[in-house]
C-alpha cells in the first residue's frame, strides 16, 4: 500500500527548482519521443482529474517566471501537439530541453495545487483495491477514467492497440504518479522518470 505523503511546503523557489533540472542527466535528440508523450499524457490525466485546461497552466507559466518560453495558448498547444501520438500535423514536431524543463515544473506546480483531490483519488484506489472492487465503481474514479479515457480518444491517433483496459491502467498509473509529482522535490522524480521512459 502506499504511503501517502505528507504535504510539507516545497522551501524552493522557481529559479532554484530549474537549476536542479539543469543538473540533472538529460537526452540526446533520438529520446526526445517518449518524453514529449510522457509529458502530454501527465497533463491529460491532470486535466481529467482536475478539470483544469490552459489557462491554469498559463497561470502557473506566469507564477514560475516561464512565460517566456511559454507565453500563449498557442505556443502551449504547439508543445503539447509535439507528442507524436496526437492527431493532426499542426504542431511543431521538435520540444528543445527548456521547454521540457519547463513542462516539468508547470505539471508539479499544478499537481502541487490539486494535491489533495490527487491524494483523494489515489486514497480511494487503494480502498477499491483492498476490497477486490472496480475502480470505476467509485465516483471520484469513475468520472476521471471515463474524462482521461474520452479525451485520449479524441486528441490520440486511432490505435487499434488501445483497448478500454489498457487506457483505464495508463489513467490510474498516471493518477498515482500525480501523487509523487504533487510531493516536494517532484520536479526531480518527474523529470528523472522521463529519463527513465526515453530508455525504452
Amino acid at each position: 500500500m502506499l504511503k501517502v505523503m505528507h504535504s510539507a511546503a516545497d522551501p524552493a523557489t522557481p529559479n532554484s527548482q530549474w537549476e536542479d533540472l539543469i543538473k540533472l542527466p538529460t537526452l540526446n535528440t533520438v529520446q526526445w519521443d517518449n518524453i514529449k508523450t510522457q509529458l502530454d499524457l501527465v497533463l491529460l490525466a491532470l486535466e481529467s482529474l482536475t478539470g483544469i485546461g490552459s489557462e491554469a497552466m498559463l497561470s502557473a507559466a506566469v507564477n514560475l517566471n516561464l512565460e517566456s518560453r511559454v507565453p500563449d495558448r498557442v505556443a502551449l498547444w504547439r508543445l503539447r501537439q509535439s507528442n507524436p501520438l496526437r492527431k493532426g500535423q499542426g504542431g511543431r514536431k521538435k520540444l528543445d530541453v527548456e521547454e521540457a524543463r519547463s513542462l516539468v515544473l508547470i505539471i508539479c506546480y499544478l499537481a502541487k495545487q490539486h494535491q489533495e483531490l490527487i491524494r483523494r483519488a489515489v486514497g480511494l484506489l487503494e480502498q477499491m483495491a483492498e476490497n477486490n472492487r472496480e475502480p470505476h465503481q467509485a465516483a471520484l474514479l469513475g468520472d476521471y477514467i471515463d474524462a482521461f479515457c474520452n479525451t485520449y480518444q479524441e486528441r490520440m491517433e486511432e490505435d487499434d492497440q488501445i483497448s478500454t483496459e489498457l487506457l483505464t491502467h495508463l489513467a490510474l498509473k498516471l493518477l498515482v504518479d500525480l501523487l509523487f509529482y504533487s510531493a516536494p522535490g517532484g520536479h526531480r522524480r518527474l523529470w528523472l522518470a522521463l529519463i527513465d521512459s526515453a530508455k525504452y
